[in-house]
């Protein structure tokens, strides 16, 4: 099964806001870069379906559901202007920060778009040179 498969079943898991919150994400993401890699990575006995995640060059973000909310974890958050303040999480660490989603909250889709396209110049512009 295909990466994006993969995650066509983890936005279908939850059966509730989750899923859709999931869902309405991903959409952004592929708006904003649409040769983005979709995998799933991370697969443990308590999590076999894995861990969406969303590559160009590089992690950009990764994708979770959780009880209550739903996690983006950017890579390499710290590093990525956000002056729309979509970071609420995660905002100790040196390297990532995420974007906490609870039920009915609505995400600012161009603020989001701007994240994305930011990770992925960030991953292009950091990636090792061939020689």
């Amino acid at each position: 099964m295909s990466g994006s498969a993969e995650i066509d079943a983890k936005i279908a898991g939850p059966g509730d806001w989750r899923g859709e919150a999931l869902g309405r994400v991903r959409a952004l993401i592929r708006e904003a870069k649409p040769e983005v890699v979709e995998t799933v990575k991370w697969r443990k006995p308590t999590n076999p379906a894995g861990v969406p995640v969303w590559e160009h060059a590089g992690m950009i973000c990764t994708g979770e559901t959780y009880r209550d909310k739903v996690k983006l974890t950017f890579a390499r958050g710290a590093d990525l202007p956000d002056p729309a303040g979509l970071f609420n999480s995660s905002l100790g660490g040196n390297t990532g920060r995420a974007i906490d989603i609870r039920e009915g909250e609505e995400i600012d889709s161009e603020a989001l778009k701007a994240l994305v396209r930011a990770a992925a110049a960030l991953n292009v512009a950091k990636a090792p040179r061939g020689g």
